[in-house]
């Protein structure tokens, strides 16, 4: 079973965007889109991007929407 993330963020180029990050079977798979109907497109992640990952995920543990073994496995994925 996967974990969806989402927020968005604002980049001077880009511009605002919406930024999904969903953990699954140990790996991270990230995807942006501009606008409502606009398809989703691969991202690369920044170390911002990985931050507010952990810390989306780390409000998640208390209330046991994660475990504390997922959060430890998701801390332990390696950023590229």
């Amino acid at each position: 079973m996967g974990m969806d993330f989402g927020w968005w963020n604002k980049d001077p180029e880009l511009g605002k965007y919406q930024v999904a990050a969903r953990f699954h079977g140990g790996n991270v798979d990230w995807q942006r889109k501009h606008g409502h109907h606009a398809s989703w497109l691969e991202h690369q992640p920044s170390d911002e991007d990985w931050d507010k990952l952990i810390f989306e995920a780390s409000k998640r543990v208390p209330r046991r929407l994660m475990s504390p073994k997922q959060f430890d496995d998701l801390k332990n994925v390696k950023r590229d």
